[in-house]
């Protein structure tokens, strides 16, 4: 997309000659109403997919299956993930997202078939596409997400989409919790993947809900960016520039980093400690704990502090004492139990004994939600425009992903339970300074932050 301007009265015409009209209160074309409804469709898709992952192994007994389509997904997902800021500049919100979503319902299917037939070749499969689609979806997400709102709102946005995103991983938790309380099998039953399902389908139909950036009016009556749809040979050009951006390169051990440790916490944390019922009730609290944790780091990124640079060295020593404490309490767990060495399955029940790995747990949920929202921060205050920001989007999701694949085979090849809390410990410590070379001299302090500031 090709920006043309941007809107200064509160009263202008959509390309379509319908009038809307900005100022205050609920409007549909408001930037929140957007970021809320992008909000619903991650509910429903990567939401249930988060569910679904955090029970250990899809849900199965044996975690091969699903250790290997979850590289197959993030390895695809790299390449779309930075493909698929070009894409939706190119096609627009409405196919970009609806394209990406569809594919989540054929992955959980997967799963389904599965539980009948035990073989993965339709799982991994199944994994590839999700790749392609995920990566459409977060590309547009991370677009409308951090250039829909206004500049010096974006942390408070980004807590909006990421406490809905994340109740979805809350009610995907108690989806299996209940329909499995009373089950003995290891495995989860047909009802348990028919319900993501179902609501992987809805998330589908609502992104044709979403506004493109041209016909959302912030409350002083600007717009994110009016815009021409771009074309593929200038994207691919845009893209290839980002691998020699200098802030890209800064943000990318974060983004290898803040996908990396999910195989370890949901596959040997949560699928190695508990019964296969309170995985699902663990996930409720893991997912709720994110909520929480975006609504707190939101806060600091956007009200603690008169100046934006200020407040992000604080977001990001606030996450790193926080990451401190809580992977040394991983560790201290981690010692305790090895993958030749498996301890007994602790049920909710159990009381004092379940207590203490039931919060560890939750705490990982915490520091996830912070850590990424910190990060989806910085992304979001180094431009102002979508089309920028897509790109940007893109670019870390790519990162993750690539790190996400990397980090499921490690698991699907035993690699010492240990080894894993180090690496990923590692990983995330790493980011902390580069984070705080690219607030230091990427972000703008004035109260006036200019679109297109994005300047290598």
């Amino acid at each position: 997309m090709g920006i043309e301007g941007e809107g200064t009265e509160t009263q202008e015409k959509a390309n379509d000659g319908l009038e809307v009209v900005g100022g205050r209160g609920f409007r549909y074309n408001s930037p929140l109403v957007q970021v809320a409804l992008i909000g619903l469709v991650c509910f429903c898709c990567p939401g249930m997919f988060n569910a679904l992952s955090g029970m250990g192994g899809g849900g199965q007994v044996d975690h091969t299956a699903a250790n290997n389509a979850n590289t197959a997904l993030y390895t695809t997902f790299a390449v779309f993930g930075v493909l698929g800021g070009g894409i939706y500049n190119v096609l627009g919100p409405h196919l970009t997202l609806f394209a990406g979503c569809s594919t989540y319902v054929l992955y959980a299917g997967s799963f389904l078939y599965y539980n009948h037939h035990k073989d993965q070749t339709f799982a991994i499969v199944a994994g590839a596409i999700l790749g392609v689609g995920a990566g459409l979806l977060w590309a547009g997400q991370g677009a409308i997400m951090t250039s829909y709102p206004p500049y010096n709102r974006k942390g408070t946005y980004i807590s909006v989409f990421w406490s809905i995103f994340n109740l979805g991983g809350v009610i995907g938790g108690l989806i299996p919790f209940l329909l499995n309380y009373h089950r003995t099998a290891p495995s989860v039953n047909d009802g348990t993947y028919i319900g993501f399902m179902a609501f992987m389908s809805l998330g589908a139909l609502l992104t044709l809900t979403i506004l493109p950036p041209n016909k959302v009016i912030r409350d002083d009556g600007s717009r994110p960016a009016i815009v021409k749809y771009s074309n593929p040979s200038k994207e691919c050009i845009e893209i290839l520039k980002l691998f020699l951006n200098w802030k890209m390169l800064m943000i990318a051990p974060a983004a290898w980093a803040s996908n990396f440790f999910y195989s370890y916490q949901f596959n040997n944390v949560n699928g190695l400690l508990f019964t296969l019922r309170t995985r699902g009730l663990n996930n409720v609290f893991y997912w709720g704990a994110q909520m929480m944790g975006s609504i707190g780091i939101g806060y600091v990124l956007d009200f603690s502090f008169r100046k934006r640079r200020t407040r992000g060295f604080v977001g990001v020593g606030i996450v790193a004492t926080m990451a401190t404490a809580i992977w040394s309490g991983g560790l201290v767990k981690q010692l305790q139990y090895s993958l030749e060495d498996k301890p007994d399955l602790l049920d909710f029940k159990d009381g004092g004994r379940f207590a203490g790995p039931f919060v560890l747990y939750f705490c990982y949920g915490l520091l996830d939600a912070m850590f990424q929202s910190l990060c989806y921060w910085v992304i979001g205050a180094l431009a102002d425009d979508s089309q920028t920001l897509s790109r940007y989007s893109g670019f870390y999701k790519g990162v993750q992903s690539a790190g996400a694949a990397v980090a499921w085979q490690i698991d699907t090849h035993k690699t010492p339970l240990l080894s894993q809390l180090i690496v990923n410990w590692s990983l995330t410590t790493v980011s902390y300074p580069l984070l705080i070379i690219l607030i230091t001299f990427a972000l703008n302090d004035d109260e006036k932050v200019e679109a297109g500031n994005d300047r290598a």
